[in-house]
């Protein structure tokens, strides 16, 4: 991914402009929110009561206090620090985003086991999905804080926005999950599952939605209630990375060179808080939890992998917010080069240090 970036970056108008800045301009946008919709509802696959049920009390109260934790430490250290106030916001809302492809990535080469590689997988899968619902409630209060009417005035139009969004994911789950269930092992889902994902997609841009959100209940509807359904979060799985890709080579284009300096000291002071605040989360998660403290205090350590789903919210937050959007862009993508490249060293060290890789050991 930090490939695709840097590659974007070469080619872009800040680099060799072979990609002018108009194409950028009428692109990404359009790119942004299929992207952002195939994600959502890859996520809303997590949101399966079985699996939550599995997951149990554990996981969901670490998860929910390494998302606090990484809003709440990004938040006030760069409010401490002079940041303008929205742009802190926007940056904490940002900050609970993790990368669940660069964990397993570093599970799957390590070849850890044990309970502790248990938890921090059930952990990322979950925590984009919380991330997700405290993104959208802190653009709301952005919103009323910065008088912006386009975003909507008060708290009653943030619950319709998220309310509308909800409701529209769930009345398209319904069909597709009874579409997906009625086909027969070895037929196509892709047209069917692509199809309704889209439509979410149009239906909730074109009513002033949350797109992401709204694939994000399409995907727990179809999950709890389609008859066969893996198979259409499969289908979208197979078709994803190409959409990806452009997503991330187009991120990258659109990166300022010259907005970079003005970022840079924010960019460290983000990651430096985020990964104070979601070490310190996970640990009072732990504590609460009431796990064996031994092996689970370095989890924390392996949840630093940032990606796909922070771009993607940096985006939503600086078309929402474009007087602050260049910042805020610039500052989660400098951040995610850097974490894509030396956090999935620290999460090997974290499984080390916990006795994931010599349970792995000892079982070979």
């Amino acid at each position: 991914m930090t490939l695709l970036l840097l590659g974007g970056l070469a080619v872009g108008p800040s680099g060799l402009s072979l990609v002018p800045t108009s194409f950028v301009e009428l692109w990404f946008p359009a790119l942004t929110t299929i992207a952002l919709a195939l994600i959502g509802f890859l996520l809303g696959h997590q949101f399966s009561l079985r699996a939550l049920k599995a997951h149990g009390k554990t996981i969901i109260v670490i998860s929910t206090c390494k998302v606090l934790g990484a809003a709440l430490a990004v938040g006030v250290v760069l409010w401490l620090a002079g940041a303008d106030p929205v742009v802190a916001l926007l940056l904490a809302a940002i900050a609970p985003a993790t990368a669940p492809t660069a964990t397993y990535d570093v599970v799957h080469e390590t070849g850890a086991r044990g309970g502790i590689v248990d938890a921090l997988l059930s952990i990322v899968a979950l925590d984009d999905v919380w991330g997700l619902l405290v993104f959208v409630v802190m653009i709301s209060i952005v919103g009323m804080l910065n008088g912006d009417t386009s975003v909507g005035s008060g708290l009653e139009s943030s619950l319709t926005d998220i309310g509308g969004s909800l409701a529209l994911g769930v009345v398209l789950g319904l069909p597709m999950a009874y579409l997906t269930g009625r086909i027969r092992r070895g037929e196509p889902t892709l047209a069917e599952a692509m199809g309704f994902v889209l439509l979410g997609a149009g239906i909730a841009e074109w009513l002033g939605l949350i797109s992401i959100l709204s694939a994000m209940a399409m995907g727990a509807t179809v999950v709890n209630l389609a008859r066969h359904h893996e198979r259409p979060f499969h289908a979208i799985e197979g078709v994803e990375w190409p959409f990806m890709i452009l997503f991330f080579v187009l991120a990258g284009a659109s990166l300022e060179i010259g907005a970079l300096p003005l970022a840079g000291a924010l960019t460290a002071i983000y990651i430096l808080a985020r990964c104070i605040g979601i070490y310190v989360g996970t640990r009072i998660g732990v504590r609460l939890a009431g796990v064996n403290q031994s092996s689970y205090k370095w989890l924390g350590l392996a949840l630093f992998p940032q990606a796909g789903v922070a771009i993607g919210m940096a985006l939503m937050a600086s078309q929402r917010f474009p007087q602050y959007g260049a910042v805020v862009l610039q500052v989660v993508l400098a951040s995610t080069v850097v974490l894509e490249i030396t956090a999935p060293v620290v999460t090997r060290k974290a499984l080390r240090l916990s006795g994931a890789l010599q349970a792995k050991n000892d079982s070979s």
